[in-house]
C-alpha cells in the first residue's frame, strides 16, 4: 500500500470527489474570521486613552488636490463628546470662546468650553427641543426652537423673532444665519419638529403633514417682518451666505419625505432682502450613493463644506466643495454628521454635530462668518 497522498482525478465529475471538502470550508470560514477580525482591528477608537491616530489622518481626504488647502498633515480627528441623542446646530461665541449645540430630543443644550474642554450637558434645558443656532455681531445667540426662533439678550431675556408667517404657525425652524449689513435673520422652516414625536410634536392632530409650505424666511432687524423669501425646496434645512454675501445656500433633505426630492443644495443671488435665480449647486452623490444634506458652513476662500450622512462608512461626515460645486474634499465620521461650524481662536478649527458626539478637526482655512 503506498503512502502518498491520494489527489483528486482531474477527470472527476466535479474535480473534487476525493478531495475533503471540510478542508476547503474551514479554510473559508478561518479567511472569514480573520478578515473580520483585521477589519475590526482597523477600525477606528475614538475612546478616551486610545492609542494616537497615526499623522496624516486616512479620514481627511483629499479629492482634489489643487483645490483642497484645508487639509492639516500633523493633526486628527478628535471625539469630544459623545452621549447625546440627536446633535445638531453647532454655533461658536467668539466673546466667550466656546461652542453651544443642541441635542433635540433630550431637549436640551451644551456648551464647550476651550480653554479647559470643560463641557456643559444641560447649559440650557429644556430646550423647546431647540435646532440650529447662531449668534449675532451683538454676541447674543439666536436659536431655532421647535415652534419659534428667538433671541436671548444679554439681560438673560429673550426675545421672540418669528413665530408664524402668511398667518400661519411656523412648521418648525430648522437652521439660521444672521447678515452683518442690515443684520436681518434668515431661517429655514423644513417642519420636522412639527411632523414626528422624536424630535417634537405632531401637527394637526397627529397629521404627518406640516402647518404650511416649507421655505426659507427672512427677518427684518428693524421692523421684525417675517417674509418668505424662497420655497423651491423640498425640506430647506441648512443655510449659510456665501463667503462674499452675494449668494445663499440653501440644503435641500427633502428626500427624507418626499420621493420626488433630490439630495442637492440650492444656490440663490441675493439682492438686498429678495433671493432670485434658484438653482442646483451641489448634487451630494459620491461614488453612486447619495445622502441628504444637512448643516453647512463657508470658508474664506469661499468652500462650501457640508454635513452628511444617512449612507454608511465612507460617506458620512462632512463633504467639501469650491464655489463652482466641485466636490474637493471628505471628513469621513463614523456616525452621520448634522451640522458643524469654524471656531476656536483662530477661527481654524472645525466642530462637527454627529447623531451622538461632537467632533473637531484642526483645517488651514476659516470660517467666512462671524460663527
Amino acid at each position: 500500500m503506498s503512502n502518498q497522498p491520494t489527489f483528486p482525478d482531474k477527470h472527476d465529475e466535479d474535480g473534487l470527489d476525493n478531495l475533503d471538502r471540510r478542508v476547503l470550508l474551514k479554510g473559508a470560514a478561518a479567511l472569514v474570521t480573520t478578515t473580520a477580525m483585521s477589519s475590526q482591528a482597523m477600525a477606528r477608537d475614538y475612546s478616551p486613552g486610545a492609542a494616537p491616530q497615526r499623522y496624516p489622518d486616512p479620514d481627511i481626504v483629499v479629492i482634489n488636490d489643487k483645490r483642497f488647502k484645508a487639509k492639516v498633515g500633523n493633526t486628527s480627528i478628535k471625539r469630544l463628546y459623545t452621549g447625546c441623542l440627536w446633535a445638531e446646530g453647532p454655533a461658536w461665541n467668539a466673546q466667550g470662546q466656546y461652542l453651544i449645540w443642541s441635542d433635540i430630543p433630550a431637549n436640551r443644550q451644551l456648551r464647550y468650553l476651550d480653554d479647559d474642554g470643560h463641557i456643559s450637558e444641560q447649559f440650557r434645558k429644556p430646550s423647546n427641543e431647540a435646532n440650529g443656532n447662531t449668534f449675532d455681531f451683538e454676541g447674543r445667540q439666536i436659536t431655532c426652537e421647535r415652534t419659534r426662533v428667538v433671541r436671548f439678550e444679554h439681560d438673560g431675556s429673550s426675545t421672540v423673532l418669528a413665530e408664524q408667517a402668511g398667518g400661519k404657525p411656523l412648521n418648525s425652524p430648522n437652521d439660521v444665519v444672521v447678515h452683518p449689513n442690515d443684520k436681518s435673520i434668515w431661517f429655514t422652516d423644513p417642519g420636522y419638529g412639527a411632523i414626528v414625536l422624536y424630535e417634537g410634536q405632531r401637527t394637526n392632530n397627529g397629521s404627518l403633514q406640516p402647518y404650511q409650505k416649507e421655505a426659507v424666511y427672512r427677518v427684518d432687524a428693524l421692523t421684525g417682518q417675517v417674509t418668505k423669501v424662497a420655497d423651491e425646496p423640498f425640506k430647506p434645512n441648512g443655510i449659510a451666505f456665501s463667503h462674499d454675501y452675494k449668494k445663499v445656500y440653501v440644503c435641500d433633505s427633502g428626500s427624507t419625505h418626499y420621493p420626488n426630492a433630490k439630495n442637492i443644495v440650492w444656490q440663490y443671488d441675493l439682492d438686498g432682502d429678495k433671493l432670485s435665480n434658484p438653482r442646483t449647486l451641489l448634487d451630494m452623490a459620491l461614488d453612486g450613493k447619495s445622502g441628504f444634506p444637512d448643516g453647512m458652513r463657508v470658508d474664506t476662500e469661499g468652500n462650501i463644506w457640508v454635513g452628511a450622512g444617512w449612507v454608511g462608512d465612507g460617506y458620512d461626515g462632512v463633504q467639501v466643495f469650491a464655489p463652482d460645486g466641485e466636490r474637493i474634499g471628505q471628513i469621513r465620521l463614523p456616525e452621520a454628521c448634522a451640522n458643524l461650524c469654524f471656531g476656536g481662536r483662530k477661527r481654524n478649527r472645525l466642530f462637527m454635530t454627529a447623531s451622538q458626539s461632537l467632533y473637531a478637526v484642526y483645517v488651514e482655512t476659516q470660517g467666512a462668518h462671524n460663527c
